[in-house]
């Protein structure tokens, strides 16, 4: 961590402090469904006020188009006092007169959130000027959102230039996590990349051939591959088109020395239902009619030894239709072996990405690995070996 600045290196008493954070939260009827981003935050939040710095949360929510009263904040700050047990003023604006009214009345240690930088258009353009306004409301900038730091928008990169900027404490873990799994990695490196496709993972692919020792592709994606090889997958979900692709990435894989781990059996059904019936069979022995729906037992017995040699693990993508029953079970079992070298300190796992936070989350497992990041397309254009523009502006020059 010593190329980006953390909270370690700024002194927040009586300073106004910009925190950019991720409260983009799942939301029912006016009522949020998952607390998990809140939770996240909290510590910053936390140690920022109980420093005497005067915190000033700036967030986007959903994808308005210009002012749009469903995408306020207002209802997230109300839920985030619940969560640190503190008062959360709010402010329904994040720049003019209402934003600096409101910054203007804290005392040192008071927490305000700011309404949805989303409200307005420069935003994500990250038009110099409404970067200026923002700077105007702040001393210090600190970047706690790296689930947005794939994007330069004004308030996840252009405060980096214009104020004193580091990391807050989730970014900072989700930093150290992500250079241990793949920038410093103990080595054997395994990852697991599971999911429906191909293409919206290929950069992905292309990269970890590259710096793991074997890769486990599961999940419709590995239909393709088999598909590519000649394996005949009945109805099974694939790309067939991306068959070139395929063989592309393996051969690559062969010139750097890692191994591709695809299944060698499947569970197969006739319809794509939760309990419809199923059977394991060989590659050999696809039905015509049938869709693969989840590794077989073989296959299972193949990712849990390539977790047995790994020293770290990074995975992004159930290997199964884990969320119709009984096709979930290669997917929970990988996870709870993973869950279980990980507590028997013989592994480093690192995890993210919606599908498969759902997957260990459903395992019970999601709390027994050492890192689960809940930023999905930053987690992935990091893996993708992508600088992050929110990231790269905290490098200590």
């Amino acid at each position: 961590m010593k190329q980006f600045r953390t909270l370690d290196d700024v002194d927040v008493k009586a300073k106004r402090v910009l925190l950019r954070v991720d409260l983009n939260v799942p939301m029912e009827n006016g009522r949020i469904t998952d607390t998990t981003r809140l939770d996240r935050v909290a510590p910053t939040i936390t140690e920022i006020s109980q420093k005497g710095g005067k915190v000033i949360l700036l967030a986007h929510f959903g994808r308005p188009k210009g002012r749009d009263e469903k995408e306020s904040l207002k209802p997230v700050a109300a839920a985030l006092s619940k969560v640190i047990s503190k008062p959360v003023a709010f402010a329904d604006d994040c720049v003019g007169e209402p934003a600096a009214k409101a910054i203007a009345a804290m005392k040192d240690g008071d927490i305000l959130c700011l309404e949805n930088t989303r409200f307005h258009k420069e935003e994500e353009k990250n038009d110099p000027a409404f970067v200026a306004e923002l700077a105007k409301l702040g001393d210090i900038w600190v970047n706690d959102a790296f689930s947005a730091a794939h994007r330069a928008h004004a308030s996840t990169e252009g405060l980096g230039h214009k104020l004193p900027a580091c990391a807050g404490r989730t970014m900072q873990a989700e930093l150290e996590a992500l250079s241990k799994a793949l920038e410093a990695p103990a080595k054997p490196v395994i990852a697991i990349i599971g999911g429906a496709k191909v293409s919206t993972k290929i950069d992905l692919l292309e990269n970890l051939v590259t710096k793991v020792d074997a890769l486990v592709i599961g999940g419709g994606m590995a239909n393709t591959f088999l598909h590519a090889q000649g394996v005949a997958i009945g109805k099974s979900l694939a790309e067939k088109d991306l068959a070139p692709t395929a063989l592309r990435i393996m051969e690559k894989a062969e010139a750097t020395n890692c191994a591709i781990i695809l299944p060698v059996d499947a569970v197969v059904a006739y319809h794509f239902v939760a309990n419809a019936p199923s059977h394991a069979y060989g590659l050999d022995a696809i039905p015509a009619e049938g869709m693969i729906l989840d590794v077989g037992p073989q296959s299972s017995a193949r990712i849990h030894a390539a977790i047995d040699d790994a020293a770290t693990l990074v995975w992004n993508g159930p290997v199964g239709a884990f969320e119709l029953q009984p096709f979930d079970r290669g997917t929970m079992a990988a996870a709870r072996h993973a869950a279980g070298r990980t507590k028997a300190k013989k592994l480093l796992s690192v995890a993210g990405g919606g599908d498969t936070v759902a997957a260990l989350n459903q395992a019970g497992v999601a709390s027994d690995f050492s890192y689960v990041s809940t930023a999905g397309g930053a987690f992935l254009e990091w893996m993708e070996g992508k600088p992050l523009p929110g990231v790269e502006v905290l490098k200590v020059r």
